[in-house]
């Protein structure tokens, strides 16, 4: 056929190859673009598997130092913590939030004697600790009082960074809480603590898992809609985060992740800030469920969701697919 016929530009060229494909890659993933959560429980030497989350275990927390060390051979730079908190010790007030021995403080003094140079993101939110599941107080009317939940976050923060948190992450939603914490931290003489605000958290459904994860199911009376983001809102998160960065926040954080990569997107390239995704449990759980039933390719599926974010101008994802993920890469780098 005559030349003249057929396009000067072929796209398809730089797609021919590995090698090509590589060289003009837009977006890319590595291990240190990775923070994995995981779960604490009491006991020790003990894990407890997550019914709702395939693969993912609690773990007592003579078991972080472990967990430290293997996501520093992973590349993995951040661990961020969680808590089940037995029922015996939820109280209405979330007084267990400001005990210095909770199961987070412990994990974070153990993961800071291992000294493996893997940084320490604790969460900052009562919910891991509040017998009627919110994650402020609740007055007799069941409203979520903002102010006086603001008193005691800022406690809960000075608290995990003396126990020795780099990253404090609040997760709340309450208005205010970001310059309150970041305050309080100045005055306790942590001002190297960093703050990663949960700015554009979402009522979601998506987060199922986490609260089985965490001890909570059954119990939450009522829902998270009068603080957590209307899903039907984008300039808001906009607001939101312009709002915590004002007061202070070092990085901010977009969750669920997958159903809000434009969120992500217009983040990134509004603000000057690093923008964090979370891949939250139901994510997690809708990936595992359909590589179970041979519906996708696991390793290409995960692969694939966590390059999205990056490609949308996340920093960073949290995500339970954390040290996999990073396994995957690092085969990839080596073949």
């Amino acid at each position: 056929m005559h030349p003249g016929r057929f396009p000067a530009t072929r796209l398809r060229r730089n797609r021919r190859t590995p090698a090509l494909r590589a060289m003009v890659a837009e977006a890319r993933l590595a291990p240190a673009n990775l923070i994995w959560p995981i779960f604490l429980c009491e006991g020790e030497n003990r894990t407890e598997p997550i019914a709702t989350l395939p693969g993912v275990v609690r773990h007592s927390v003579d078991r972080v130092p472990a967990l430290l060390e293997e996501a520093a051979a992973l590349g993995i730079p951040c661990v961020a913590v969680f808590p089940n908190t037995p029922r015996h010790k939820r109280t209405p007030d979330g007084a267990e939030a400001l005990n210095p021995d909770n199961l987070v403080c412990r994990a974070l003094r153990a993961g800071l004697a291992a000294n493996t140079g893997v940084a320490l993101l604790a969460d900052v939110a009562l919910d891991p600790y509040t017998s009627h599941g919110h994650d402020g107080l609740v007055n007799d009317a069941g409203e979520i009082r903002n102010d006086e939940t603001v008193e005691v976050l800022a406690r809960q923060a000075v608290i995990e960074a003396e126990a020795g948190a780099d990253i404090l992450a609040p997760s709340d939603m309450m208005d205010g809480r970001i310059g309150a914490i970041r305050a309080a931290l100045d005055s306790a003489g942590r001002p190297e603590a960093a703050i990663m605000a949960y700015a554009a958290k979402y009522a979601s459904a998506f987060y199922g898992p986490f609260r089985e994860a965490v001890g909570a199911s059954g119990l939450l009376r009522g829902d998270k809609r009068t603080y957590q983001m209307d899903p039907a809102n984008a300039r808001e998160a906009m607001a939101e985060i312009a709002l915590d960065l004002a007061e202070g926040a070092d990085s901010v954080m977009v969750k669920p992740g997958l159903a809000y990569l434009d969120i992500i997107a217009r983040a990134a390239r509004r603000f000057d800030a690093p923008v964090f995704a979370y891949c939250v449990s139901g994510e997690y759980a809708m990936l595992e469920a359909a590589a179970a039933a041979g519906m996708i390719d696991r390793d290409r599926a995960v692969l694939e969701v966590l390059l999205a974010f990056r490609r949308a101008g996340a920093a960073g994802i949290l995500t339970y697919h954390a040290p996999h993920a990073a396994r995957l890469i690092g085969n990839a780098l080596r073949a």
